[in-house]
C-alpha cells in the first residue's frame, strides 16, 4: 500500500439502520473496504454476521434491512472518520466517532453490543460516557477472525436474544 492512501481520512458512508422499535444496536468500529464500495454492512462475502444471525434465530435471510427491522435490531459503527490501512481494524487512527445518541433518543435501545475487539474499545474510550450505555463485546465476523470457530461466535451471539 503506498504511503498516501496510510494518511487519508475516510469517512463513513452508510447510513444507520434502526427504527423506532429498535431494542438493540450493533455497533462495528468501521466499514470495510467491501461495506464501503456496496454501502451496506457486513459486505464482504465471507464475513460471519448475517449467517450468525440466521443460526441463533433459525431463520434464513432473504432481505437483510426486513430481517433487522422485524427483530428491532439497530446497526451502526462506532467510527465516523478516521485513516485506516484497507479493512485492518488495527490499523485505524485519527479517529472521529458517530453521534450515536441520536439513535439512541429515536428508538428503543437499551442495550448496546459491539463486534470485534476495536469496537469494543472505540465505544468505551468514546461514547460510553456520553452514551451512558455499557457495551456488550462480541466476538468479530470478519473472515479474518479466527481465534474462536464459528459455532463458538454463534453461542456467544445467542446473548442478544435476551435483550430482544
Amino acid at each position: 500500500m503506498n504511503k498516501q492512501n496510510l494518511n487519508k481520512k475516510v469517512y463513513h458512508n452508510i447510513n444507520p439502520i434502526y427504527n423506532e422499535e429498535s431494542k438493540i444496536l450493533i455497533l462495528g468500529s468501521f466499514p470495510s473496504v467491501k461495506s464501503r464500495e456496496v454501502k451496506f454492512y457486513y459486505a464482504h462475502p465471507q464475513n460471519q454476521f448475517f449467517k450468525i444471525l440466521s443460526v441463533i434465530f433459525n431463520e434464513e435471510i432473504k432481505d437483510k434491512i426486513s430481517f433487522l427491522y422485524k427483530h428491532n435490531i439497530a446497526l451502526w459503527d462506532v467510527v465516523k472518520s478516521c485513516t485506516i490501512e484497507g479493512s485492518n481494524d488495527s490499523s485505524i487512527k485519527n479517529v472521529k466517532v458517530n453521534n450515536i445518541e441520536n439513535i439512541i433518543k429515536k428508538s428503543n435501545i437499551k442495550t448496546i453490543f459491539t463486534t470485534g475487539k476495536k469496537a469494543y474499545d472505540l465505544y468505551q474510550k468514546f461514547l460510553e460516557k456520553k452514551i451512558g450505555i455499557k457495551a456488550i463485546y462480541l466476538p468479530s465476523t470478519s473472515p479474518l477472525y479466527q481465534v474462536i470457530s464459528f459455532s463458538e461466535k454463534v453461542e456467544k451471539y445467542k446473548i442478544i436474544l435476551k435483550y430482544l
